[in-house]
């Protein structure tokens, strides 16, 4: 009988994102790991940390249109704090933690375009509103960069059938 010998893989791989794959929604992750995943994550959002909390509170109040942030959303192998799919943002609020992990992690996400905007938990405590305020105006860029986007994308190829553009009737 042999034995499987646990190696670690040098630090310069650890850095890199993981290659897209077709497994686990699109990343290379078990489907074992992806329920332990969003297990996890059930578990953090009915146990939030105080910083969670009052950013949950401050953007509650928030009118924020057709978009809404997730608590404790899974994107790929990371859970991050709050998440709007549709204009790919996330707000991670950091509570220590290893340093390589989080910057492995960062990477992870800006390889399927989501840009994590991320909070010290002390400052989200101490100037709640500030905080809201990047995160609606990193949303209003991302809303506004899209809106662009999707209109030279209309120029160049064409609108689809019955499409009229905003503010034509």
């Amino acid at each position: 009988m042999t034995r499987k010998k646990l190696t670690v893989r040098p630090l310069e791989e650890r850095d890199q994102a993981p290659a897209l794959q077709k497994r686990g929604r699109g990343w290379a992750i078990s489907d074992k790991r992806l329920d332990a995943i969003h297990d996890q994550a059930r578990r953090n959002k009915m146990e939030p940390t105080e910083a969670q909390k009052v950013l949950q509170a401050k953007l509650g109040e928030q009118e924020l249109g057709k978009f809404k942030l997730t608590r404790q959303q899974v994107i790929g192998s990371a859970i991050v704090d709050f998440a709007c799919n549709p204009l790919k943002i996330a707000v991670s609020i950091d509570e220590g933690g290893d340093p390589a992990l989080t910057a492995r992690r960062d990477k992870s996400l800006e390889a399927v375009g989501v840009r994590l905007l991320r909070f010290a938990a002390a400052r989200v405590i101490e100037e709640p509103d500030a905080v809201v305020a990047e995160i609606l105006a990193a949303m209003k860029a991302s809303y506004d960069e899209r809106g662009r986007a999707r209109r030279q994308h209309y120029q160049t190829r064409g609108a689809p059938h019955g499409y009229q553009g905003r503010n034509q009737g």
